[in-house]
């Protein structure tokens, strides 16, 4: 009997699946070379955006871990916080006259103290900004201490370091620090899509996909690692690096918005004096202002109108709205008047879909969205991300020392 002859691998005819797959792998290829060189070439600086991002999360405990006799107050039993004028004026006690009141921020628990900032000029072209602390329980001033002084490459403090890393790579200027950050962030946001194409199982093992292989090589467990690590923080990377780009763009990002639907960008509405040198209404009465919209909210970050047409903007947290998972308000202030000149609040019936996403962004980027869990995972995620450049480097040297042999 003669035995009929099988036909190899090389000659079996191409079904359609068979087409498909291998069309999918020649696309997935090209996908593959996009994330290798945008990872290579951007990684470095993901890993500084993650590291420093980690330590973001929670700067307000780290900064009172290192200056706790400035930071951190005893909460006397019975005690109430003094009133905020008596506050604000213990803060000007300690600077020079010609300081502005910049910024503040509310005391974040029972021992926590009021942080002031202050900037005043040394100089015709220099400047130095400063935070005073003050007891909240009896307006005295717990101390002081220099934050930046223009000229200085770095900041004087290790949490304004962290910040002028995070958010300017500790560039001078402001205009070109924004580009190259917002700009490497779109980047690494094709870099991480390009990523989960490759990921994608086109057999349709899931498992391997999601899960390391047991007992594996050096070699193995390097890139279960990088694919692992990439897929288990996509979710939380993907909306960090866009927020990101909103607040070091907004500019750019804010007219896009607007194609799609209208944004009112808070940042941009000015105070009007009604005369020239007309007087304006105290930081104290602002928030007074702000606690009348909002009296169930907890004052949280509260900027200064330190210029002729910048306005006040109270920040408030707790306050709670039905159908709103954000519990977080800004009120714009105009200096003068006092008049109320935009509310930051997705609950309203006013509020558009644009201006609903752009709220999210600062919540979503910090991790304050969903409260200790939120912090948590972009904490962890920030962490992965020098864990992610590390195993894609070393995974490209093993793939170019395995080209190298083959073709030796």
């Amino acid at each position: 009997m003669t035995a009929v002859p099988q036909p190899s691998r090389s000659t079996i005819p191409a079904t359609p699946q068979n087409s498909a797959l291998s069309r999918l792998k020649a696309r997935r290829k090209r996908w593959l070379d996009v994330h290798l060189w945008l990872g290579v070439s951007l990684g470095f600086l993901l890993s500084i955006y993650g590291i420093t991002g980690s330590f973001l999360v929670f700067y307000a405990e780290i900064d009172e871990w290192l200056h706790p006799e400035l930071l951190v107050v005893e909460q006397p039993a019975g005690a109430q916080y003094r009133p905020l004028a008596e506050i604000f004026a213990a803060g000007k006690t300690v600077m020079p006259p010609n300081a502005k009141h910049i910024f503040s921020v509310y005391p974040r628990n029972a021992e926590a103290a009021f942080k002031l900032r202050y900037q005043f000029p040394t100089t015709d072209t220099e400047n130095e900004r400063w935070i005073v602390g003050v007891n909240p329980y009896t307006a005295q001033v717990t101390g002081k201490m220099l934050l930046t002084r223009s000229g200085d490459w770095l900041p004087a403090t290790f949490i304004d370091c962290v910040f002028e890393l995070h958010y300017a790579l500790l560039i001078p200027s402001e205009d070109i620090s924004a580009v190259i950050v917002g700009v490497s962030a779109a980047l690494l946001i094709i870099s991480t899509l390009t990523g989960l194409i490759v990921w994608w199982p086109l057999t349709g093992h899931w498992r391997n996909a999601l899960t390391f292989k047991a007992k594996a090589g050096k070699v193995r467990f390097n890139y279960d690692l990088h694919k692992t690590s990439g897929f288990y923080t996509l979710l939380v990377m993907l909306p960090v690096l866009f927020s990101g780009i909103y607040m070091v763009l907004p500019h750019n990002v804010v007219p896009v918005l607007e194609l799609f639907s209208p944004v009112t960008y808070r940042y941009w509405f000015q105070s009007q004096p009604p005369y020239p040198n007309a007087p304006a209404i105290g930081m104290d009465q602002a928030v007074a202002i702000a606690f009348k919209q909002y009296p169930q909210g907890r004052p949280h970050w509260i900027y200064g109108a330190a210029e002729p047409t910048k306005t006040y903007t109270v920040c408030q947290d707790g306050v709670d709205a039905p159908g709103s998972i954000l519990q977080r308000r800004c009120t714009v202030i105009d200096r003068y008047s006092g008049k109320i000149l935009d509310l930051d609040d997705p609950s309203l019936l006013t509020a558009t879909a644009g201006e609903i996403f752009t709220h999210w962004q600062w919540p979503l980027h910090s991790g304050q969205a969903f409260g200790m869990t939120g912090r948590i995972l972009v904490f962890i995620t920030g962490l992965a991300c020098p864990v992610l450049f590390v195993t894609g480097v070393i995974r490209w040297r093993q793939k170019a020392a395995t080209r190298r042999k083959r073709k030796g």
